[in-house]
């Protein structure tokens, strides 16, 4: 039975180092299992990054917007669905899926447990990491990384916050959270299992 794990958080929250720091350690428990489980990661900046940076280009004058309406409006969408037809594909192979990307306005909608919406069976399970971090500590590695794409954010960081989503543990059941602010090891050994027993 194939999983199908989000790794969903803001910019900063380090979601992607997150998941692949999970994938490696689930791979070691699929091996010591024998179970044959196979995993692939899906990363929506590495899988679009340079597309929507020749895009935005085009339409903007400036590859590394992802703020503005242009690519809210046309952009978006098209990855995101991208990304899912792509983990539904390797899900199809008996492939489990790790999908990283913000998701916010998914997870607000709790699309990512409408299996009708995921288009998945139910012999996929699904869980979602909502990775979070202090706004200040987040501020602070968004400007340490120094990613071009993350401009507008630091410029704009008072309109930029409004947009960020809290999701509160009872509104968001089917939420594992992991605040990634200063995270001990038992966090992470306390999310694995929780991924490998709901």
């Amino acid at each position: 039975m194939p999983r199908l794990i989000f790794f969903c958080g803001h910019a900063g929250t380090g979601k992607t180092t997150l998941a692949r720091r999970a994938i490696a350690a689930l791979m070691r428990q699929a091996h010591a299992r024998c179970s044959g489980e196979s995993f692939c990661l899906l990363d929506k900046d590495t899988l679009y990054g340079q597309y929507s940076s020749a895009v935005m280009g085009v339409l903007t004058g400036d590859p590394n917007d992802r703020d503005s309406p242009p690519y809210l409006q046309h952009l978006r969408q098209p990855e995101y669905d991208g990304l899912l037809a792509t983990a539904r594909e390797n899900l199809a192979l008996g492939v489990s899926c790790i999908v990283v990307g913000p998701l916010s306005r998914e997870v607000r909608a709790h699309r990512l447990t409408d299996r009708a919406w995921l288009a998945v069976g139910d012999d996929v399970r699904v869980h979602v990491v909502w990775v979070h971090l202090e706004e200040a500590e987040a501020r602070r590695r968004i400007t340490a990384r120094g990613n071009p794409n993350d401009a507008w954010k630091l410029a704009h960081w008072d309109a930029y916050r409004t947009r960020l989503f809290v999701p509160t543990a009872a509104e968001y059941p089917e939420l594992l959270q992991y605040d990634n602010t200063d995270a001990p090891p038992a966090a992470f050994e306390g999310l694995l299992e929780a991924l490998a027993d709901r």
